[in-house]
């Protein structure tokens, strides 16, 4: 199973799209530092026009677009929430994280119709199961991506779109919220996913070519696990 890298050190061209400029370039400029090339652009997953200019972006790149990674999104933990939560403010939650990438997805599949491509979608375990959630908006949202994606698993022959659930992942926000609480607190909470495992994960639902329509939750240092047609 080919490694990011991998795809790196073979030419492909990562559009690297961060509502934030500064993080943008970092990252074009790491995967610069591994060999690879890169371009950074500002996107804001809540707005048409900004997910229009990507796709249009990618189409102007030397190669075909062949893989969408949608994984923007957030604002589960952060108040308020709904019902507290204005209609406005509730719904940019929505458009984050459901609106903007199946948008994404759309214009992506108008590019791939022709040559095939690969699509994932990044939800979250707050979207699996019946229990409470602290932003029902966001935990709806997720909910909502992971079906989206399970609906189109047939659609095409040669476009393939799968969805990654994973729990916490360990990014640098977390170390900093971990290293905050205490020691009790921190064995409450459930075991980060490490950033390579999570790569890995992306990486087997995009280069496996028998994976359509499927959602792989990811939690701790577990092994993934492929969710059935009768599980969520």
């Amino acid at each position: 199973m080919p490694s990011h890298l991998d795809w790196l050190r073979r030419g492909a061209i990562v559009l690297v799209a961060d509502l934030d400029e500064d993080a943008a370039n970092a990252t074009a400029k790491n995967i610069a530092d591994a060999g690879g090339r890169a371009v950074a652009v500002v996107v804001d997953m809540r707005e048409p026009a900004s997910i229009e200019q990507l796709l249009r972006l990618a189409d102007r790149q030397p190669e075909p677009l062949g893989v969408l990674i949608n994984n923007a999104g957030g604002g589960g933990e952060k108040p308020p929430h709904f019902p507290d939560a204005e209609p406005a403010i509730w719904k940019t939650k929505v458009d984050l994280n459901l609106i903007g990438p199946m948008y994404a997805t759309q214009l992506a599949v108008r590019s791939m119709i022709a040559v095939g491509g690969v699509v994932v979608n990044i939800a979250s375990t707050a979207g699996l199961g019946l229990l409470p959630y602290v932003s029902p908006e966001y935990a709806a949202a997720k909910a909502a991506l992971i079906r989206f994606t399970a609906t189109l698993g047939a659609r095409w022959d040669h476009i393939r779109i799968n969805c990654l659930v994973p729990d916490w992942i360990l990014t640098e926000r977390a170390q900093r919220e971990l290293s905050d609480r205490s020691a009790s607190e921190r064995t409450a909470v459930p075991t980060p996913i490490p950033l390579d495992h999570l790569t890995a994960a992306v990486m087997k639902l995009v280069c496996d070519e028998e994976l359509s329509g499927r959602i792989m939750v990811l939690r701790g240092n577990e092994a993934a696990e492929f969710l059935g047609p009768a599980d969520g």
